[in-house]
């Protein structure tokens, strides 16, 4: 009975002391620079946003905040970087749904994100918005829905690639709307979104901010937005559930996350400061003037929708048949 008893003690100590560890890390943070880590190229919505709230970290911080572009592999590469480093604070990462989808469309992961890290906060959502080349003759997503069913197979639909958000939101849609719609693959977003500009591609999901401008000026048609609400940038134009297809929601979002064992004490001090930077009029003006909206979730409500996005995109995978190339 004494050893057992002896082994539950030191497991009691080792524990204690692992917290008591955390706590003094945790109060002398940060001592040093901080690096956010972007898995994708420069310029892109993570890239700005990350940019963005590096920025302001850095003032209550005390310490100079910086961002390293280590794009690859579909954003493996430098959320491998990320997975791999120590788990003091001192290396964060930004995921957008890029990640939640990867878990699903590549088994070879490197790592797994709901066991490797640490949620921070979400930072912001983004919509999609479904948009059509001018020369088609629809104008609603009812009438898109009536003309793939009356031609299966013959409309195509660009995306940066497989296994994309934009990929999967068209996916999404065509299961959900029972229509036939062939996906015509791009190297870029800006690829597919010339292809649709040019007419040699029907229709896109893409990025709101990025086609706001070729919306109002008519070189695109845009039909619906893919959030729950619809964007104040295209006020008029409908969301895709208002528009005929109830329940659907493909938004783009970026959050910070740390390496998961990462003190507590730490993740706080980083949830706090970066939501305080959410709230701020300035900011949160910014982000809606480019049509994203800031969130500033806590830790636990950012876990927690982590794993539903991981399910929810698995089943979009699963059915469209993506698959890593």
């Amino acid at each position: 009975m004494v050893q057992p008893v002896k082994a539950w003690l030191s497991l009691v100590a080792v524990a204690v002391l692992a917290t008591a560890t955390g706590a003094i890390q945790a109060q002398n943070y940060p001592t040093k620079p901080v690096k956010i880590i972007v898995p994708f190229g420069a310029g892109g919505p993570a890239d700005i946003y990350a940019r963005a709230i590096a920025q302001r970290l850095s003032e209550p911080l005390g310490q100079q905040v910086i961002v390293e572009d280590r794009p690859g592999a579909g954003s493996a590469l430098g959320t491998d970087v990320a997975a791999k480093s120590a788990a003091d604070g001192y290396t964060l990462l930004m995921i957008s749904n890029t990640h939640t989808i990867n878990e699903t469309l590549n088994p070879k992961l490197p790592y797994n994100l709901l066991r490797d890290f640490a949620p921070i906060t979400q930072v912001n959502v983004m919509p999609n918005v479904l948009v059509v080349s001018p020369s088609l003759p629809v104008n609603s997503v009812k009438e898109l829905i009536a003309l793939a069913k009356s031609k299966p197979g013959k409309l195509n639909y660009a995306s940066s690639g497989p296994g994309t958000p934009y990929h999967l939101a068209a996916e999404l849609f065509k299961a959900m709307t029972q229509t036939f719609i062939v996906h015509i693959p791009h190297k870029a977003s800006g690829e597919a979104r010339a292809s649709v500009l040019g007419g040699q591609v029907e229709m896109m999901f893409d990025s709101l901010p990025t086609t706001v401008q070729q919306i109002k000026s008519g070189k695109m048609k845009g039909l619906a937005i893919t959030s729950i609400k619809r964007s104040p940038l295209l006020p008029d134009v409908p969301t895709v559930a208002e528009a005929g297809v109830p329940g659907y929601e493909a938004d783009l979002w970026l959050g910070l996350v740390a390496p998961a064992a990462t003190p507590a004490a730490i993740i706080n001090r980083l949830h706090d400061e970066t939501v305080k930077i959410l709230q701020r009029p300035d900011v949160r003006a910014s982000f809606i003037q480019q049509g994203t909206e800031p969130i500033g979730s806590t830790p636990a409500q950012f876990a927690a929708m982590l794993k539903t996005d991981v399910e929810r995109w698995g089943k979009v995978v699963k059915f469209s048949g993506a698959r890593v190339e």
